[in-house]
């Protein structure tokens, strides 16, 4: 998927593109290509941007430690707002509190948007937090530690000499 420059997006039909995916994610290891598709629309002041895909990924069982394929499905939308300051330098100090409407992605209204970040990103967000083989998975069963034969007693090197009188003595 190529860059999308944000202002090609208004002469468009419903100002609204229809990216078909089929491709392998760069950076995102996949047993599969992710396929399906990646709506990006020009509201006026944001980008509404969409995601319906499927591929399948390589997990490792956090109780079994075993490698196991998941069918990785994504149903994804965001709102980005155009900003015409989104890309101006915050010179402020250092430590700053964030109010809750600085929490949201946004890009200059004549900027590119990048589907392949965007698509990396919502991938990422899908990953299931708990990776389980299977719900009842047991996880590891450790084997038990084979029987050790007991040692032979040991003689105080001074009975010596009384053993050997024993054994004189009961043949």
């Amino acid at each position: 998927m190529e860059l999308l420059y944000i202002p090609h997006l208004l002469p468009r039909l419903d100002k609204t593109l229809e990216i078909i995916v089929d491709e392998i994610v760069p950076e995102f290891e996949t047993l599969t290509p992710v396929r399906g598709k990646v709506i990006v629309s020009h509201r006026g002041s944001y980008l509404d941007v969409s995601a319906q895909t499927e591929t399948i990924i390589t997990l490792t069982c956090y109780r079994c430690l075993q490698q196991y394929n998941h069918r990785l499905v994504l149903k994804a939308s965001e709102i980005i707002w155009l900003d015409p300051d989104a890309t101006a330098t915050y010179d402020g100090p250092l430590e700053k509190e964030t109010e809750i409407e600085d929490l949201v992605e946004s890009l200059p209204p004549d900027g590119h948007f990048d589907p392949n970040v965007w698509l990396y990103e919502q991938l990422c967000l899908s990953i299931p937090v708990r990776e389980l083989c299977d719900r009842d998975c047991a996880g590891i069963t450790p084997k038990p530690a084979p029987a050790m034969p007991e040692p032979a007693p040991k003689l105080d090197r001074r009975w010596g000499a009384l053993e050997t009188l024993k054994q004189q003595l009961g043949e």
